[in-house]
């Protein structure tokens, strides 16, 4: 199944069942006014717009019209958490290793994570407002769930069961700022602007046997002003699966519907796949040439993310964004 959220004016927007291809949608308000309203009774809810949704690959929903990326939020436009993991621990690697700083054993069997700003995410076509290129205005390509309701202590195996959603991010960072946020001992802040999300948030079995294990073994795609600079596959290299994560968030707390966890910037140790984020292709460079090459994003430049089925067909919309100026 697979869901999005209609700009409508408000805040959380209304619920769209989108058909698989994409082409299509229908308006959910007769199930569930929202998103997050559907999560929270996910057991009840989920078979009615499971049926809407079957309607509409069937070409037999009633007021169905033309799908369109850009009239949509992020399918949470704002959630009760966002907490971002780093479970690609090559990238971390090779960053610690461009500025020859020793990375510590813990971080291969100790995931990293941080809670990030989740008040106002950005719409899958929306613009990406930055105050300054002198900032290092980056993408972050990655993959991420949606969690129902989670016990504190939940164990890795159980811990799958809770996973409702996925979704691609565009993790924004401003390169530029994170040394000086870093250096305080308190974490990122200013340095971590509003992430954006792909269209849609699709249920598990969508992806077929590309789901295993709690991860997704498909390549995720990132152009950039039209050119492909990075096709890693998110399956391999991933050090901590999505159960891995959900139960490192949930040693001492609970996870309530709605919450939602990023998998860190997708990279594979095979450099010939690109990169999901320039850092990492700066860090690179700087290890091979002793200087990064490769500037930041600029006023104007383009960024599209978009992960691609076994039959070339696009399964979560494409993240598909520029970088502007702030017009205040």
């Amino acid at each position: 199944m697979k869901l999005a959220t209609l700009k409508d004016g408000s805040r959380d927007g209304q619920l769209l069942v989108v058909a698989r291809d994409l082409k299509t949608a229908a308006i959910a308000d007769g199930i569930a006014p929202t998103l997050q309203r559907a999560l929270d009774d996910w057991n009840f809810i989920q078979p009615q717009l499971e049926e809407l949704y079957n309607r509409l690959n069937a070409g037999r929903a009633a007021y169905s019209f033309e799908f369109d990326p850009k009239n949509c939020m992020a399918p949470l436009p704002r959630a009760y958490q966002w907490a971002d993991g780093s479970s690609y621990v090559n990238h971390v690697e090779l960053v610690r290793k461009a500025r020859n700083a020793e990375m510590p054993d813990s971080f291969w069997h100790d995931p990293l994570m941080y809670q990030g700003g989740s008040d106002d995410f950005i719409g899958p076509c929306d613009d990406i407002v930055a105050g300054s290129e002198e900032w290092g205005i980056d993408f972050e390509s990655e993959i991420a769930i949606v969690t129902g309701d989670v016990p504190m202590g939940v164990k890795v195996q159980h811990a799958r069961d809770h996973i409702l959603l996925l979704m691609l991010v565009n993790d924004v960072s401003l390169r530029n700022l994170i040394p000086a946020e870093l250096a305080k001992g308190f974490g990122f802040f200013q340095s971590k602007p509003a992430s954006s999300f792909s269209p849609v948030a699709v249920t598990p079995d969508e992806l077929g046997d590309a789901w295993k294990d709690g991860k997704v073994n498909l390549a995720l795609r990132s152009s950039v002003n039209g050119m492909l600079v990075g096709q890693p596959n998110a399956g391999v290299d991933m050090v901590f699966s999505f159960p891995q994560l959900i139960t490192h968030l949930c040693k001492t707390r609970n996870a309530k519907a709605g919450t939602i966890i990023g998998s860190g910037t997708v990279s594979n140790k095979d450099a010939s796949k690109g990169y999901s984020c320039i850092a990492e292709k700066r860090a690179l460079e700087m290890i091979a040439l002793g200087e990064p090459v490769t500037p930041y994003m600029k006023f104007g430049d383009s960024i599209k993310i978009e992960m691609l089925d076994k039959n070339g067909k696009s399964i979560f919309g494409a993240i598909d964004q520029s970088v502007v100026e702030p017009d205040w």
